[in-house]
């Protein structure tokens, strides 16, 4: 559970980040603090684990109010002990759904590394610098959401324009809306706020602590830690562009890869080959078989070519098969059949009759 507290963490060291070179990340940090954020961001970073564990194991909503018990004690933690803890505005908007659409639209083009809008469904890699970390600011201390950072969405974009546009924001009701999501059973929201609750679990006397533990350093965002956000960006951003060039020339010779595999199609490798003289004979002593099947034929005419053989071969076929189909005894006489008495002419019939039964 203490380790689940740290994975979205981050906390601002705005002193030292205050004192960069870079322009554009000191103006970054200039608004945030301008938005009412650096009580949140920027408190004492002591962290309780043992506590914390103990806190999130008990605690439930009541009322609009976060109840929990601590080494066996009572804790009740109310919006207006949380506002006053981190000295957050409690003016302004208290639901992103209300941000005005221009800013929004306004925010997209101020952020853009290109000029033009950014793609809100898209990647952060779009964003210049400095608002990629305002970015991830937004979604580690602040939303905490799990998952991958370098997505864009709405609810992270909303909140970063809010700091870009100087939107004022009732932080307080944002904040505290979210720490009662983290002890709601049936919300997904990720722990987080373990700076945050560790401070306000400090306020009551009667609860042992227990001994606290380094935050680490890791999580705090300070002029080393942010130079080298800056390079890991820089790193992943010439590799993306690195992937994108080699997927697109592998693009490029696909095609030529196609034509390349019907080459061998036209097999005009085999046409072109040489073929000897040895070769030549072998097929001449090949088609001799052809030549003495025409051999049985007693044929006193000259020798014909191969073709005129072909043709005295078939006409030797169909004289067999037309003796085959022949009656087997041609010479033998035909059987004379007997006329009936009903064919004969009437002459013949009276002459046959006359000379069976004589007149008496």
């Amino acid at each position: 559970m203490a380790s689940s507290l740290y994975s979205n963490a981050q906390h601002v060291d705005f002193e030292s980040v205050l004192g960069m070179d870079d322009p554009g990340m000191v103006s970054m940090f200039e608004a945030l603090v301008a938005s009412g954020l650096r009580g949140f961001l920027g408190c004492p970073a002591v962290v309780y684990e043992d506590a914390l564990v103990d806190f999130f194991e008990n605690a439930s909503v009541r009322s609009g109010v976060v109840i929990s018990t601590v080494c066996g004690q009572l804790v009740e933690i109310s919006e207006e002990l949380f506002a006053e803890s981190f000295e957050l505005p409690v003016d302004g908007l208290g639901d992103l759904s209300e941000m005005p659409k221009d800013a929004i639209f306004d925010a997209r083009s101020i952020v853009s590394l290109s000029g033009e809008p950014i793609n809100l469904s898209g990647r952060k890699n779009q964003m210049k610098m400095p608002f990629r970390l305002l970015c991830d600011i937004m979604a580690k201390a602040i939303s905490v959401k799990a998952g991958s950072f370098n997505a864009i969405t709405v609810e992270k974009f909303s909140l970063v324009t809010a700091v870009v546009c100087k939107i004022k924001m009732n932080w307080a009701k944002y904040l505290f809306s979210i720490l009662k999501k983290m002890v709601s059973a049936w919300s997904k929201q990720a722990k987080g706020f373990a700076i945050q609750i560790s401070l306000l679990l400090a306020t009551f006397p009667s609860v042992e602590l227990g001994e606290s533990s380094e935050f680490p350093a890791s999580k705090i965002l300070s002029k080393k830690t942010v130079l080298r956000f800056v390079s890991i960006n820089d790193r992943d951003g010439a590799e993306e562009v690195a992937g994108a060039a080699k997927k697109k020339a592998v693009s490029k010779k696909r095609p030529a890869a196609d034509v390349g595999a019907a080459v061998p199609k036209k097999k005009r490798s085999f046409k072109k080959k040489s073929v000897s003289s040895m070769e030549l004979v072998e097929v001449a002593e090949e088609a001799i078989p052809i030549q003495q099947v025409a051999e049985p034929l007693d044929v006193d005419e000259p020798r014909c070519s191969s073709a005129d053989a072909v043709d005295l071969i078939i006409q030797q076929v169909l004289d067999e098969t037309r003796a085959a189909d022949a009656p087997a005894d041609i010479a033998q006489p035909a059987v004379i059949e007997e006329k009936n008495w009903f064919d004969l002419p009437y002459d013949d019939l009276v002459k046959q009759w006359e000379a069976e039964r004589p007149v008496v």
